[in-house]
């Protein structure tokens, strides 16, 4: 079996996480089948159909763009079974009873197809166990496939074979998850809660252990392992009510069923306050009511000295706070481990003891050290895996700080560290990471499917990235390559800080693409997230301040040369997109030949929120798609086509995806979309070099371009005045609103009138610098440097 074709995927249950895979299967032009038991009245299907009404709701959106929700069936058990005949991957998500999805495999096995794959999303129950429920012929092809909550957004995919599982089954079904769903694949061994939960749970019990053993409040827990120590915001008993409380006690109670002799097993019970608030239905985030729970607009957290909930705040301790502050590790551990504040001693503590743990069972639950790390950082969002944390503090110094507390009895178990952490230097290195289970360093996955990803995830210590080799920069553009992928593709990264775009941008912008036209066959504008998040307010303030309208004037059309560069180069240039696109950011994956963009994709023309108007292009380039559309219909009008993108630009409106980026006009149907970011730039240097192969040809825009003028900017207007009237908009938010319908439909201008791509920029340019004039404008851009929100005034 050399590929997976799946052409229809259906799964069985739909519960939070069953409902959220379909809708990421959908996300991905995947066909589902989402089965259920059939309601007790009305529709049959009611129970999925409830499902799918509840995902249109959810923040942060299952679906990546609302549409996608029609590639998603409903069906239910009694009457729709056959249609399991229909689907090459079936996923099963039903209720953590073994006996309710044996009783389910009974029923669905005689309708599978021949050959489909079969898989449970247990969180941890026996992958094996769970085999013995299908028939002899289908065991080949079943797995445990444990995706992660929320499925479109959490990266990681447990894969866990059995016993019986075909090798060359797995490999391909990862390749599929790799790539069509975007997934980071570890492979788990068969034991309870597999990697991410039964190290992320024990975490959390070892969290639970010490908050209550030095009296720590809940809400100064969480601003302890939050982003101080490379956590989540929600870091743990946020976490906790977001997970849901009983199914935090189910993980741990399988933990506690079916580990009885691990040297922890004390500790595997839920807390007696936790199992009082399950016993009153207070669950978490789902019942709004848990550890947490809003009062009005203050949010509560449970005392368990007033047996009451009181309002969330807490502080941390100056020491501790400088103590965490230090950019040694090594530092950080030593002195949280000598400092007596309860603080300090609980950080020291969960370290610690997640260290021991992992130690100690590195062997029986992962097949390397990698993989542990990797299923933390990207199941439980942890800027470090727990071993890249020891040895970038210094293994042997921990070591023997951990062996120390294990021997004094300040530990949470006294079962000593196994003997191979005293015989290494730490666990991972170039060549690999280490296994326990064979005493030796494990190179990464040899999967074709990896080669797609030239800068995967690394963990401390391993072998760096490839940095390729540089061919010119300036302050704030590196041009380079990878020879080893296409030497003959250019690469040019923004290097200023989130990538905004000043005048160092600018230049360098400029001269890479001059230099590509005479060196290179293509371009590919390609950084680790953001892409960019739009021009450089700062240096906008800072003009603004001293009253540098020329000098502005000069830096937009500095600004709307670099956006025609990209767009006329005589080179393909290829944006390859990935988080935020933010204003300028916008306009400059606007103007390139072909998009490559990464699903999780932020899109938008936001300069509204600062009191501005795109004008790098982005209105130019809303002004020639209206008309483009325009001369497809009968009576030529462009103001239908202006509207939509006119309520765009005076909304701020953002895409969430980069399937909503192409709905919006922000990029175009023939751009690819990738699921999986780390392929981006290996999948845009092979489409920059597909289209210098193809002889492509910068596009030559029409020099009669047709806009709305003057009638279309009144009927623009004509909205502003209604939300006026209405309070939604204040009179500076209909000035600035006012400027981008003058800008779209090509200023005062008749009706009709046809007129160059240079006028349209002109326009654009004159009503941004004029806006910059205004006091309004400059307090939104000061109020936004400032607090890095926007100011509505």
């Amino acid at each position: 079996m050399s590929r997976l074709i799946i052409r229809k995927v259906a799964v069985l249950g739909a519960g939070v996480m069953g409902a959220q895979i379909a809708a990421h299967c959908a996300n991905a032009d995947v066909p589902v089948i989402l089965f259920d038991l059939p309601a007790r009245e009305g529709d049959a299907n009611g129970i999925v159909g409830k499902a799918l009404d509840a995902m249109k709701k959810l923040d942060p959106a299952p679906f990546a763009a609302r549409d996608r929700v029609r590639h998603v069936e409903a069906a239910n058990y009694a009457g729709d079974l056959a249609r399991l005949g229909e689907c090459d991957l079936i996923i099963e998500a039903i209720a953590e009873k073994i006996e309710w999805k044996l009783d389910l495999y009974a029923k669905v096995a005689p309708h599978l197809k021949p050959g489909a794959v079969f898989a449970s999303n247990t969180s941890g129950l026996s992958i094996n166990a769970l085999s013995a429920g299908m028939p002899a012929a289908a065991r080949s092809r079943f797995c445990g496939i444990h995706f992660f909550n929320p499925p479109r957004y959490m990266p990681l995919v447990e894969l866990i074979p059995t016993a019986d599982t075909d090798p060359a089954t797995l490999d391909v079904l990862e390749a599929w998850l790799t790539t069509r769903l975007g997934k980071s694949i570890i492979r788990a061994k068969d034991t309870p809660n597999f990697v991410a939960n039964r190290v992320g749970v024990f975490s959390i019990l070892a969290v639970l252990h010490h908050t209550a053993r030095l009296g720590l409040a809940f809400d100064e827990v969480d601003l302890l392992t939050g982003p101080r120590i490379g956590r989540p915001k929600s870091a743990t008993f946020r976490t906790a009510d977001v997970v849901g409380l009983d199914t935090l006690a189910h993980v741990v109670g399988t933990m506690q069923a079916t580990l009885p002799n691990d040297p922890w097993h004390a500790y595997f019970k839920p807390p007696e306050w936790l199992q009082a608030l399950i016993g009153k239905g207070a669950l978490g985030q789902k019942t709004r009511c848990g550890i947490y729970r809003k009062q009005g607009r203050q949010i509560q957290v449970l005392d368990l000295g007033l047996q009451d909930y009181r309002d969330s705040g807490g502080e941390v301790f100056p020491d501790v706070e400088d103590i965490l502050k230090l950019k040694n590790p090594a530092d950080r551990f030593a002195q949280l481990a000598a400092h007596p504040h309860p603080q300090a001693q609980f950080l020291w503590s969960i370290f610690r003891d997640v260290f021991h743990y992992c130690a100690v069972h590195l062997g029986d639950i992962a097949d390397n050290a990698r993989d542990v790390d990797l299923a933390m950082r990207w199941g439980f969002g942890w800027a470090q895996g727990p071993f890249e944390t020891w040895q970038a503090a210094g293994w042997r110094e921990v070591a023997e700080m951990v062996q120390d507390d294990i021997r004094h009895g300040r530990a949470m178990s006294s079962v000593p560290l196994p003997p191979w952490v005293f015989e290494r230097e730490g666990v991972h290195a170039p060549a690999g990471s280490f296994s326990a289970e064979d005493d030796a360093l494990k190179p990464r996955s040899a999967l074709p499917v990896y080669r797609r990803q030239l800068y995967p995830d690394r963990v401390f210590g391993e072998a760096p990235d490839e940095r390729g080799d540089t061919l010119w920069e300036n302050g704030g553009v590196r041009l380079w390559r990878r020879a080893d992928q296409d030497a003959r593709i250019g690469i040019v990264s923004i290097t200023s800080k989130m990538h905004a775009i000043g005048d160092e941008v600018m230049d360098g912008m400029l001269e890479a693409i001059a230099r590509a036209e005479v060196d290179l066959d293509g371009l590919v504008i390609w950084h680790p997230a953001p892409f960019a998040v739009g021009a450089n307010l700062q240096q906008v303030g800072e003009a603004c301040r001293a009253g540098q309208f020329e000098l502005l004037d000069d830096m937009v059309a500095k600004f709307q040369r670099s956006s025609m560069a990209i767009k006329h180069a005589q080179v393909p240039v290829v944006a390859a997109v990935q988080g935020m696109a933010l204003g300028g950011g916008c306009e400059f994956a606007m103007h390139a030949a072909h998009r490559v963009m990464a699903l999780e994709s932020y899109v938008g023309l936001v300069e509204a929120g600062v009191g501005l108007i795109p004008a790098g292009g982005g209105s130019k380039e809303f002004a020639l798609q209206a008309h483009a559309m325009a001369q497809r219909t009968a009576g030529g009008d462009v103001f239908p086509f202006i509207q939509t993108a006119f309520q765009t630009i005076a909304m701020a409106t953002v895409a969430k995806s980069a399937i909503e980026a192409v709905q919006l006009g922000f990029a175009r149907v023939s751009d690819d979309i990738l699921f999986n970011a780390n392929e981006l730039l290996y999948a845009a240097i092979r489409r920059a070099r597909g289209m210098a192969e193809s002889a492509w040809r910068p596009v030559l825009t029409d020099p009669a371009v047709v806009v709305a003028g003057r009638d279309g900017i009144a009927t623009c207007e004509l909205m502003l005045v209604n939300m006026a009237e209405g309070g939604f908009i204040s009179a500076h938010d209909y000035r600035v609103a006012k400027a981008a319908a003058t800008a779209l439909c090509g200023g005062e201008v008749d009706s009709g009138s046809r007129v160059g791509e240079q006028w349209i920029l002109d326009v654009e340019r004159a009503q941004f610098v004029e806006l910059l004039k205004t006091e309004k404008t400059q307090q939104r851009i000061a109020h936004m440097l400032e607090t890095g929100k926007p100011l509505r005034n």
